[in-house]
């Protein structure tokens, strides 16, 4: 009888703890945890370096948490996560207890709440209270309470980063107008630097929240209920220093924006469907705030904002250099002064703009020098202004154009020529049937295009060439044959090359 081979040699022996390490944080998390049941070396490894956790919270995790952190010793981001319609069986307080006797309290920086339907504010409070580092803090679809944070800032003093969706512990405060809800006694938070408040039906309680952080740089109020012009004036009073604000479609008008301009070195600006917003409250940010650098304005079609707020950003923001326009309508008199004083404006995206055609275009082209990005998006836009930019825009490198049916591929590929080097464009037409449900002509030179894509890389493909290997490259050619087939009973036949 032959004697059995001896077993190969396992190379990885050789590698040591801190080679491999480094291997395993270069994987995805399921790639990670399948390899940490290769062997007890690996097991042993990848529970020593493992500083992302992510759990499921059930209510059973207050029972393994003992032995889960005494595996993974070295985590300082840790997830807790309950499943959509798992809320009932979700870690409660006791839970939390038990978890939070068992972090490695030392270490944990980052904590991630989601669908927690049972913790209440002592379970809040319970892991806050064994988080002594903490400096970010995200939660979501819980039930707790703004009250609950007071206990966070009083255990977690080096907190720079809270983040708030969708809590259902809020009291009903969505009709205050006026008042700032609730007088809830917030510790200082000195440490806090970013803020954000997200599908909260009564945000207005956590005001006192943000205006007992003095050091606040970063705030992001998005689909909160509530009147939030008197708000704002009572955190722009208590916050000047102020350098990031997002507002998006919340009930709030020039006032509010005029409260924000007292924030000086604001330099990130969003206003995203805020239809109470004008002109006026624009042009107070733009006469105070000069050190502005990103604007976006989704006017949401209701043409309150355009040239005579746009003309105020360009003669009082001169270090702009990003500015996105979604459904506002600037002529060529605000795109002009913009390209005249905002001599650094590097990106711009101006998307369902009415009034932006090749006038617009042609502007920007001999105006803006510094220009380097350039979006545009359902604007009536022809081949005429874009080859404006043959000669224009010195520094721009990347175009991209959507729903714009003025512009033809030939356009863009006459583009790519002249410009050449490392200018990239593109032209990217929505399919849209028409009332009799025939494609429109865009969508055919769309559906050519991919014909046309799709032959290249087939041509470029290698084929195997060997015997055991052309069974399955028939099949795949089958396979191939009858996508290009149902490709061109859809598109038609690709142009002629």
């Amino acid at each position: 009888m032959f004697a059995a081979p001896p077993p190969e040699r396992d190379h990885t022996q050789d590698l040591p703890d801190e080679i491999l390490s480094l291997v395993f944080a270069s994987l995805t998390p399921t790639d990670r945890n399948a390899c940490s049941l290769t062997c007890a070396r690996w097991k042993e490894v990848d529970a020593s370096t493992r500083h992302r956790l992510s759990l499921d919270a059930r209510a059973a995790l207050g029972y393994a948490a003992q032995g889960i952190f005494a595996r993974f010793t070295a985590v300082s981001k840790l997830a807790l996560r309950c499943a959509r319609g798992s809320g009932t069986d979700s870690l409660s307080d006791d839970g939390a207890r038990q978890v939070a006797a068992a972090l490695p309290s030392a270490r944990l920086a980052r904590l991630k709440l989601r669908g927690l339907r049972q913790l209440s504010d002592d379970g809040l409070a319970s892991l806050a209270g064994a988080t002594p580092v903490i400096r970010k803090l995200s939660v979501a679809s819980c039930s707790f309470g703004p009250k609950a944070f007071v206990a966070v800032l009083r255990s977690c003093p080096l907190l720079e980063d809270l983040s708030v969706k969708r809590l259902r512990g809020l009291p009903d405060t969505a009709g205050a107008t006026t008042a700032i809800t609730e007088e809830i006694l917030f510790p200082p938070a000195s440490s806090l630097r970013s803020v954000c408040l997200k599908d909260l039906y009564s945000a207005l309680c956590f005001v006192p929240l943000v205006a007992s952080s003095p050091n606040l740089r970063s705030l992001k109020i998005l689909r909160c209920s509530g009147s939030w012009d008197l708000p704002l004036e009572v955190i722009a009073a208590r916050v000047p220093g102020l350098v990031e604000l997002h507002l998006e479609k919340l009930q709030v008008g020039d006032r509010g924006l005029s409260a924000v301009s007292a924030c000086a070195n604001l330099e990130v600006l969003f206003l995203v469907k805020t239809p109470e917003c004008t002109d006026a409250g624009i042009i107070s940010v733009a006469e105070k705030c000069h050190k502005l650098r990103k604007l976006h304005i989704d006017g949401w079609r209701t043409n309150r904002i355009g040239d005579h707020g746009l003309m105020a950003v360009a003669r009082g923001c001169p270090d702009l250099q990003e500015l996105v326009l979604i459904g506002v309508n600037p002529t060529v008199q605000s795109l002009r002064m913009l390209g005249e004083h905002c001599r650094s404006l590097e990106r711009l995206a101006l998307c369902g703009c009415e009034t932006v055609g090749d006038p617009e275009i042609i502007c920007l082209a001999e105006r803006c020098a510094a220009l380097k990005k350039l979006c545009i998006k359902g604007c009536p836009v022809s081949d005429r202004g874009m080859w404006a930019l043959n000669g224009g825009c010195p520094s721009l490198v990347k175009v991209k154009l959507k729903r714009c049916r003025g512009v033809s591929y030939e356009c863009i590929e006459n583009l790519k020529v002249v410009r050449g080097g490392s200018f990239s464009i593109s032209l990217d037409i929505v399919l849209e049937r028409d009332a009799g449900g025939a494609i429109e002509n865009g969508g055919q030179e769309a559906g050519q295009v991919q014909i046309t894509e799709l032959t290249d890389q087939m041509a470029a493909m290698d084929l195997p060439t060997n015997a055991s290997n052309a069974q399955s490259s028939a099949q795949a050619s089958s396979r191939m044959r009858s996508v290009m087939s149902a490709l061109r009973r859809r598109f038609g036949n690709p142009p002629a090359l």
